[in-house]
């Protein structure tokens, strides 16, 4: 009876949920997405009913990531709520059939909409943006068949007044920008392939009837992002024409990312000196091509930037010093540095220098001291190495940018100049990685709990201070300098990589471990790192680091070997809160062990995996695709045969398809010929959010779109 007595004294001492004040419930179920608010929660009780529709729950609506609404829902929830939402972020919802579009219309408010990977033909869009008035922003995509042709009067009205417009192009194009007459923001996102699905070459050229001139008189920020291919840099260049002959007097961001060579030419150098005569900048990135070997960094007048990338350019630290930082006078404001594959950047002068010599520290610290704001810094693809200079590594200075969120680092950059110089590396880590025939390395016991590891951690570790004093980092990729996906864009797949760097051989599972000190860690990239022997560190990382939510990992320890998989499966079971898992690694066996493990993965969305010569066992896949409801993304590019992947792919699609509308799965052999065509059908969202390798630190200026 005691007992009894003191529960039901417990239970009546008690909280109820709903005798929390309104606000700290409307905190609450901010975190709840609106079509599960609208279409659910409001259902239950009347103060729930109310609280739901309150202005500050439905004036913004996200269903970017909702991967499980459907046409019926988003149908409902404009019924509902369309005359309340403002901002709609329809982003990446590739699996909506294009008649949910129309349901838009009842949003009359609307002033902030997003449509990018949505599927939106001309006609539908003409008329959903007839009955939009208030838009000023707007994100589509122009896919081949647009006819600008077809828009009504009543749309080209409502996109005359849309200042910001995000286009992203896989067709050659104006889209919709000679409509927008009052622009001020612009960002281009070109897609197009150089050959059709039916194998012709494409053509620069625009469709007959879209040789209409863009408004840029009003532009303040123009951003443009190229894929590779030639057809992207034709079109972009008929978008640049135009600024070429006028420049607008309040440009104050302008950004072009182009990977490979984008060759200047005349209309591009009347441009930048336009530029440099007229306009002074927040924010810049260029092709390297146009900043090599010219003078253009010393004429061009920066106000208050936050943004610089010179990814990939010839740029010396005497010169990023000299023109860029201008004595460490201008640059408290930037806040995102990205000097990615920059391989002179902290050494005087690039005109006699190796790409393997030491940094020069003095460079570094100008730049550590100048910018002592920074939030974002990438300066990975680079071999960065520190002199043995007492407390002038780069690890020990990168320690006083107290503010950053957000690091890429070279795995060279981080090793311990005193321990290799007393400690060579093991002959075994020296072995070449080739497909050749393997080679017996005798493996080295590492401690496997928490406890041993820290009792073996070097304490004086430049790594381990480094990680210690970036307490709120949430982003660390850390990529061998000379790392190359197995998987790279509309190419064949990558049969051999290059060894990494010699002074890499020493880094591994200590610096792993040392990753567990970022308690406020959500994404996390390891690639190459050639001394991991146990992968103990990413047991640490699991049990410390309880925000990760992306793990990339990519050819850990010796190439012929998956010698980290146990420690990967006790770190797995860990990661409660992991989404995004994608693994790169020749040789990977996806098994029974391996799916049992990432079952414990209970928030796991998407998984990607890239093995030369991997196998993979059917029934384990489907076992685990039936365990993870939350998963809507799979793609596995094995070694298995293209029977085995077909077979493989039709059974999770018929299997899970109904119940998960956003379901995508892509299972292929890596090596085949026909690869590139079946990449060119995965949404835009997971290609470029996860199944392509790349460096993400500092790739676009922060904020560059809701």
């Amino acid at each position: 009876q005691e007992i009894v007595s003191r529960e039901n004294e417990e239970e009546n001492n008690g909280v109820n949920l709903m005798e929390f004040s309104d606000e700290i419930l409307l905190h609450i179920l901010s975190y709840v997405p609106c079509t599960d608010l609208v279409l659910n929660v409001r259902r239950t009780c009347r103060k729930l009913a109310t609280l739901c529709l309150d202005k500050s729950l439905t004036h913004t609506v996200l269903l970017q990531k909702d991967y499980k609404v459907n046409k019926d829902k988003v149908k409902q929830l404009m019924r509902d709520i369309g005359k309340e939402i403002y901002q709609l972020n329809m982003a990446g919802c590739y699996w909506l059939p294009s008649s949910t579009i129309d349901h838009v219309t009842r949003c009359k408010n609307l002033v902030k909409l997003n449509l990018s990977g949505c599927h939106v033909t001309s006609l539908r869009l003409s008329k959903m943006l007839s009955t939009l008035q208030h838009l000023r922003s707007l994100a589509i995509d122009v896919n081949p068949g647009f006819d600008a042709s077809q828009l009504s009067s009543e749309c080209k009205a409502t996109l005359s007044r849309v200042s910001e417009l995000k286009q992203t192009l896989y067709t050659p194009s104006y889209g919709v920008v000679p409509c927008c007459t009052s622009l001020e923001k612009l960002l281009l996102y070109f897609e197009i392939l150089n050959r059709s699905r039916e194998g012709f070459m494409l053509s620069g050229q625009l469709m007959v009837g879209e040789s209409n001139v863009p408004h840029y008189q009003n532009l303040r920020i123009f951003y443009a992002r190229l894929a590779p291919g030639y057809v992207n840099q034709e079109v972009v260049r008929l978008y640049l024409a135009v600024l070429s002959d006028r420049t607008p007097e309040n440009l104050h961001a302008f950004l072009i990312s182009a990977p490979g060579s984008f060759a200047e030419t005349g209309a591009t150098k009347n441009l930048l000196d336009s530029m440099a005569r007229n306009v002074r900048l927040d924010a810049l990135q260029l092709p390297k091509a146009w900043i090599n070997g010219s003078g253009l960094l010393q004429h061009l007048k920066f106000n208050n930037p936050f943004y610089f990338s010179f990814s990939r350019c010839t740029l010396s630290g005497s010169h990023l010093i000299q023109r860029v930082i201008n004595g460490g006078k201008d640059l408290k404001s930037l806040t995102s540095l990205n000097l990615s594959g920059c391989v002179h950047c902290l050494a005087p002068e690039s005109l006699f220098r190796k790409a393997e010599d030491d940094i020069d520290s003095s460079i570094l610290e100008s730049l550590v001291v100048s910018c002592c704001n920074l939030r974002h810094l990438n300066l990975s693809a680079a071999h960065h190495h520190s002199s043995e200079s007492i407390g002038n590594h780069l690890c020990q200075l990168l320690s006083r940018l107290k503010h950053l969120l957000s690091l890429a680092l070279p795995v060279c950059s981080i090793t311990d100049v005193a321990a290799n110089v007393e400690k060579p590396p093991m002959a075994s880590n020296l072995v070449p990685q080739t497909l050749g025939r393997k080679v017996r390395i005798g493996v080295q016991t590492y401690p496997r709990n928490l406890a041993d590891q820290a009792n073996q951690k070097i304490e004086s570790s430049v790594f381990w201070a480094l990680m210690g004093s970036l307490r709120f980092l949430e982003t660390l990729e850390i990529i061998g300098s000379s790392f190359s996906s197995a998987m790279p864009r509309n190419e064949p797949a990558i049969r051999n990589s290059l060894p990494p760097c010699v002074r890499a051989q020493s880094v591994g599972d200590s610096e792993v471990a040392a990753i567990s000190q970022l308690t406020y860690l959500q994404s996390l990239t390891l690639a190459q790192l050639p001394n991991i022997l146990t992968g103990s560190g990413l047991i640490n990382i699991g049990v410390q680091c309880q925000h990760l939510r992306t793990l990339s990992l990519a050819n850990l320890g010796t190439m012929g070997k998956m010698v980290y998989m146990s420690a990967l499966m006790d770190m797995l079971k860990h990661c409660k809160c992991l989404r995004d898992l994608r693994l790169e690694q020749p040789y990977f066996c996806a098994g029974a062990q391996f799916f049992q493990a990432l079952s414990h993965c209970s928030s796991l969305q998407r998984l990607c995996i890239v093995s030369r010569s991997g196998t993979l066992q059917s029934d384990a896949v489907m076992s685990f695709m039936a365990n993870c409801l939350e998963v809507i993304m799979c793609h596995m590019f094995m070694g298995e045969s293209l029977t085995v992947c077909r077979n493989l792919q039709q059974s999770i699609v018929r299997s899970f398809q109904a119940d998960r509308p956003a379901l995508n799965v892509v299972i292929f052999p890596l090596l085949h010929e026909d690869l590139t065509e079946i990449i060119r059908d995965v949404p835009m969202r997971h290609l470029d959010e996860i199944t392509l390798f790349k460096s993400r630190v500092a790739e676009e200026p922060p904020n560059l779109w809701w």
